[in-house]
């Protein structure tokens, strides 16, 4: 990896690239520190301090801080990555996105259109419930409907133009635009969550459980950015053989090739999913003040991260139980919505393609959904055991940070990416150089 990066740096378009990508991250963090005008920042940091929902500080993470800064970036790209979410969903639904995802280039521009208008509506509904919501709390230094419009239109345009910049960095950087944005956002506060972890454990303790317990941190990163550059790179690869046959006077085919099934297929979707459902309760009774009592108040806590894995309550961790196998049936559900086996078996057989052993058409499409069923849940345990991990932690130990085996997967799986990606430019640029001289 730092081989690629010295050797795209001697290369003068790649290196214009990059640096067009640094300067819009730039851009992005001074972003993050503008505050919406009329806004009480105070007020909204002692109502975030007052929450004990892992989903707002899961939220702030993605957001880089935006979101407890009160920043015109408030919002980020997470209308973005609703509406890419959403899209994705209704392609399968509605024929005529599906016919449009089918059309190649033209069709798949038509949706990326159509998920920037989803974007900006969701930026606006986003964004009038919280002026209105947490207007009336003490948001805003004065309650108008002038400023009511001023933040929502700040939080809307904020939204936008991060949209805006990651699309340039696809088209005009190193590519992975909106990947690359998210990223950038959880990076800026791991420094800071570091920095906590080493003040609970290991300053102001004696030099050899110092030493032990920077050991473990230090140990158990390492261990889960391994673990997820495993999940992110294996794949099962199914041989697939090209009959012969004659065209005009040569003869055709006769090629061995394969399919590579991913083992994490549906990457860190299930993961986001199941988060969301699980804290979507929780966020909706903080937003309206709604204290649960009795019954519901303990449902809430069983939904709320921040209290499973206790040892002194482990009844809670009933929902930590809930949520792995949320993560497992997402993770099936999201894989057969991006993955057709029917369509595969139906493609090869019409090129003159079958798995040695199998008979072509439908005992294919059998053979395909029963590797795909034990390769889904070998990603969904190993995406488990990455979120799972922090969440004992915090449990036992009380270490709480923001970022989480979610963050880990998406800088992990972006970082890895981008690499290909520059090292795929370096290559065509090669050709091109061979091809012109």
């Amino acid at each position: 990896m730092f081989k690629t990066l010295v050797n795209a740096f001697k290369i003068k378009e790649i290196r214009k690239k990059i640096f067009f990508t640094f300067m819009m991250l730039i851009v992005i963090r001074f972003g993050s520190q503008l505050p919406v005008p009329g806004i009480n920042r105070a007020f909204f940091a002692d109502w975030f301090a007052q929450q004990t929902s892992d989903a707002f500080n899961f939220f702030d993470a993605f957001t880089g801080g935006s979101f407890i800064n009160m920043s015109v970036l408030a919002l980020n790209i997470t209308p973005y990555i609703t509406s890419s979410i959403i899209m994705q969903l209704m392609t399968i639904a509605i024929p005529k996105l599906e016919e449009m995802q089918r059309d190649g280039a033209d069709g798949r521009k038509k949706i990326a259109s159509i998920t920037r208008y989803v974007t900006v509506a969701l930026a606006l509904i986003e964004s009038t419930a919280m002026a209105v919501g947490f207007g009336r709390q003490g948001l805003l230094q004065t309650y108008n409907v002038m400023n009511v419009i001023t933040v929502i239109v700040a939080l809307t345009a904020g939204s936008a133009f991060l949209m805006w910049i990651g699309e340039r960095i696809t088209e005009h950087g190193v590519g992975n635009g909106i990947s690359i944005v998210l990223t950038i956002n959880i990076l800026s506060r791991m420094p800071q969550d570091i920095t906590q972890l080493f003040e609970q454990f290991v300053i102001g303790r004696s030099i050899a459980k110092g030493v032990v317990a920077a050991i473990i941190i230090i140990a158990i990163i390492v261990l889960m950015v391994v673990l997820v550059i495993v999940l992110n790179d294996a794949i099962r690869k199914i041989p697939v053989q090209y009959a012969k046959k004659v065209q005009g006077r040569k003869m055709m085919g006769g090629q061995s090739t394969n399919i590579p099934l991913r083992v994490n297929t549906s990457g860190v979707i299930p993961v986001i999913f199941a988060s969301s459902l699980m804290q979507l309760p929780v966020m909706i009774c903080s937003f309206f003040n709604v204290s649960g009592t009795g019954a519901w108040g303990e449902i809430l806590k069983g939904l709320n991260s921040n209290y499973w894995c206790n040892p002194s309550q482990p009844v809670y961790s009933i929902g930590l139980v809930v949520y792995i196998v949320l993560v497992i049936l997402f993770a099936y559900f999201y894989t057969s919505i991006t993955f057709n086996p029917l369509e595969i078996s139906e493609n090869m057989k019409r090129q003159g393609g079958f798995i040695p052993g199998i008979r072509p058409g439908k005992p294919t499409s059998d053979y395909l959904n029963k590797v795909l069923t034990y390769i889904v849940f070998i990603g969904a345990v190993g995406l488990t055991i990455v979120c799972v991990v922090p969440y004992i932690f915090n449990g036992v130990f009380g270490a709480s940070v923001s970022f989480g085996g979610t963050s880990l997967i998406i800088i992990v799986s972006v970082v890895l990416e981008t690499v290909k990606q520059i090292e795929s430019q370096m290559l065509v640029r090669n050709y091109k150089g061979f091809l012109n001289d």
